[in-house]
């Protein structure tokens, strides 16, 4: 197809879909609790609207107080039914796809419900807007002159008892229209295999020889492509392998810990990143401005949200609360309810608004990954801003890193326990470690307090982790791939016992 048409295309969507969203940005939570009435309605006959008499639910106050917050955990025993095939449980329409997760804090596998209305209402539509916000921001964007290099973490998909179940993004690919392979790349050949190792080295091949002018993908594993890229082509810049390309999108992880060694090898000031907060549960906010971290909520995708401030998170004192109510800078848990049938579904992300109007928000982690031991609610986005800024001011590159308490003893105090892999390590770790510490206290008022005076925490204990030891750590637990991901911070040993016995 023509580019000019192309576009033409593109920019009469974009009019189109604009107007949607002019509305939900002009009227936000008056669309949200349409759409939450509108998905009541939808399941008031399934055996989970009957249990909760639907048809007599017409508010939301009605709505939070009869629904109970769920996990999976308690969902997971009406999801293994449907699995089985019987349908109208939780959502009247069939549901034929299963978003296969293995989590980040729990080796078990979820199997989180995709119905045909998420498919086509929430993930590909989200697709479309990624792509026309973008247009719309970069009116000389020569985007589909080329292909997309699309990298997920896609296996092959299994059938069970007349369902399929498999990657999120094995089941976007299978399910998208036959057209969409000509845009992308590598191909959906490659894109299934199962071997990581194999399917790595096949897409190097395959896109190379291509015109790629975007690229998709989670950020630790796309770098791991592009070394290879360009160790294969034996290039120091991805310009001189594309010199088309033009924007990354990019999610999944925090880009902030991986940010220098783009532009190392992406070194164009024109270059755009764009983010992107998506899950198996759903699609919930886009990057909608260049060169920003803030992300636009998407309030139209068939998903309700709720929220519980994290500083009640876990207690008796525990609130639930809606949009409406949320408040700029605090730390929330996000709980969804969706067009695929899961109903106060917490799905363990924490997020904090940057803005009410429009709400604007960034992500900051897992309601399970933070420590918090001592008290000192440390969380993700802390150490990773803090590990930005120090690896900035000692020349270092960080490749990943866990971290984990260090528990009282007798009269010992506790710590901090880091497990730290460089790319390039710092001249002086003790150093490193000294403005690391003093860089989180300027970052987390708690932690510092903890920290005053060795009171309750001395300072942080830092390993170097050997070369590919996060890598191999994976490959070990079979955890290959784009879906899966470092546990960052954790409350417990159980991870960095582990890896620091394969550091040895």
């Amino acid at each position: 197809m023509p580019i000019p048409l192309v576009n033409s295309i593109a920019s009469w969507f974009l009019k189109k879909r604009f107007h949607q969203i002019e509305l939900f940005l002009k009227y936000p939570n008056e669309v949200q609790n349409e759409l939450l009435l509108d998905l009541i309605d939808d399941a008031r006959d399934t055996e989970f609207g009957k249990r909760f008499d639907f048809a007599s639910i017409s508010d939301y106050n009605t709505f939070s107080e009869r629904i109970p917050v769920t996990t999976y955990e308690e969902y997971e025993s009406l999801i293994e039914r449907s699995r089985l095939g019987e349908n109208n449980i939780f959502w009247p329409t069939p549901i034929k796809w299963y978003a296969k997760s293995s989590g980040t804090t729990n080796s078990k596998s979820k199997f989180i419900p995709v119905s045909e209305e998420s498919l086509e209402d929430c993930h590909y539509a989200a697709s479309k807007d990624l792509l026309c916000m973008y247009l719309n921001n970069n009116e000389n964007s020569q985007l589909f002159t080329g292909k997309s290099l699309r990298l997920g973490g896609s296996k092959e998909l299994y059938k069970e008892n007349g369902t399929i179940f498999g990657d999120l993004s094995a089941i976007l690919i299978d399910n998208m229209p036959f057209w969409a392979e000509f845009s992308s790349t590598p191909s959906n050949k490659v894109s299934l295999m199962s071997d990581w190792e194999v399917k790595m080295q096949a897409i190097v091949d395959e896109t190379i020889l291509e015109n790629v002018t975007s690229l998709a993908g989670v950020p630790s594993w796309m770098l791991v492509l592009m070394n290879n890229v360009l160790e294969t082509t034996n290039k120091s810049s991805l310009f001189d392998v594309w010199p088309n390309l033009e924007v990354y999108f990019h999610g999944g992880v925090s880009f902030a810990p991986y940010v220098e060694q783009y532009k190392a090898i992406l070194p164009r000031s024109s270059f755009q990143y764009y983010e992107i907060y998506n899950a198996s549960e759903g699609f919930f906010a886009i990057q909608d401005q260049n060169n920003s971290n803030e992300l636009l909520l998407m309030l139209d995708y068939g998903i309700f949200y709720e929220f519980i401030p994290m500083d009640n998170y876990g207690t008796t004192e525990e609130k639930v609360i809606p949009l409406s109510e949320v408040e700029i800078a605090k730390n929330y848990a996000v709980v969804i309810t969706t067009n695929a049938g899961l109903w106060r579904y917490k799905i363990g992300d924490t997020l904090r608004f940057t803005s009410i109007n429009p709400y604007r928000v960034m992500v900051t982690g897992r309601t399970k990954h933070h420590i918090n031991v001592f008290g000192e609610e440390l969380i993700i986005e802390n150490a990773e801003n803090a590990l930005k800024t120090v690896c900035s001011r000692t020349q270092a590159e960080i490749v990943d890193f866990t971290a984990a308490p260090i528990f009282m003893k007798g009269r010992e105090k506790g710590a901090h326990e880091w497990l730290i892999e460089f790319k390039t390590p710092p001249k002086d770790i003790e150093q490193f470690n000294a403005l690391f510490d003093d860089t989180l206290k300027s970052l987390n008022s708690d932690y510092e307090a903890k920290r005053h005076n060795d009171m309750t925490l001395n300072k942080p204990t830092i390993h170097i982790a050997r070369e590919r030891l996060f890598y191999d750590w994976l490959k070990q637990n079979n955890k290959l791939g784009g879906q899966h991901k470092i546990p960052r911070l954790s409350n417990t040993r159980d991870y960095i016992d582990e890896l620091l016995v394969l550091n040895r």
